[in-house]
């Protein structure tokens, strides 16, 4: 444990940020931030894939199931490899360990929260889009009014999880030379040689930290949601039969 104190007060900030400024940003801030993009651009892509999973029209939700099933049945290693070699293919020019990681994030979890947001919807009563057909509106406004923002509200709990899951899923920028926690912990134990059993306890238990953290926090968001939807609704009063004819007889 002495030895694991004296790691961190040496090589802290390497863990911590990696080499910024001197370089560029690594270590626990660079997990977090390749994470959180990630969240950022794969959240719009998967709310438009899950509405097209629900669309009316085959021409949509044909696609779209099958980019959702071959995603979530292929690694997310090869998707890696497929993204780091293709998309400098593509585009004409090379691309760094950092975007190429993006991108796959983005790619590769858009499919999870697509399913998220579909398992949202399709939890709501059915009642509710009837009856905003029934005023009116047509499918896409009936689905962007009334229908997404209940069901993203509910699906916050699981969208949170993704994340941690995304976290963790990010560890695998390492092979593509992504300066993020495993990488910056390496390089430490290259430097001592002789604690490596030391310096990844020390990354296990960062990442422990923060994905607990985030458990905790989807999980007093579920508690939170359930607790709303335990409130009994507001009833308005009636008139009783007796209080009624008082008031005729009044008149």
């Amino acid at each position: 444990m002495l030895e694991m104190f004296t790691i961190l007060h040496n090589n802290g900030m390497l863990l911590l940020m990696g080499q910024y400024p001197n370089g560029p940003l690594g270590g626990v801030l660079c997990t977090l931030l390749i994470s959180l993009l990630a969240v950022l651009f794969a959240f719009p892509v998967g709310v438009l894939l899950g509405l097209a999973r629900l669309s009316p029209w085959r021409w949509l939700s044909w696609p779209a199931t099958c980019w959702v099933y071959l995603l979530r049945g292929i690694p997310l290693m090869m998707v890696v490899f497929w993204t780091y070699f293709c998309v400098p293919l593509l585009i004409g020019h090379n691309i760094s360990g950092f975007t190429t990681m993006l991108c796959t994030l983005v790619i590769y979890e858009s499919a999870y929260i697509a399913e998220i947001v579909r398992g949202g919807i399709q939890a709501l009563p059915h009642g509710q889009y009837e009856a905003a057909r029934a005023l009116g509106m047509g499918h896409i406004k009936t689905l962007r009014l009334v229908i997404l923002p209940q069901a993203l509200f509910n699906t916050l709990p699981s969208l949170v999880s993704q994340l941690v899951s995304i976290i963790k899923d990010s560890t695998l920028g390492y092979v593509i030379n992504v300066p993020e926690l495993t990488f910056a912990a390496n390089q430490v134990s290259n430097q001592l040689l002789t604690k490596p059993f030391q310096v990844f306890a020390i990354v296990a238990l960062s990442y422990y930290i923060i994905c607990f953290s985030l458990t905790w926090l989807a999980n007093k968001l579920e508690a939170r949601l359930a607790q709303k939807r335990r409130q009994p609704s507001v009833e308005i009063p009636t008139a009783t039969p007796a209080v009624m004819m008082t008031k005729t007889q009044s008149q």
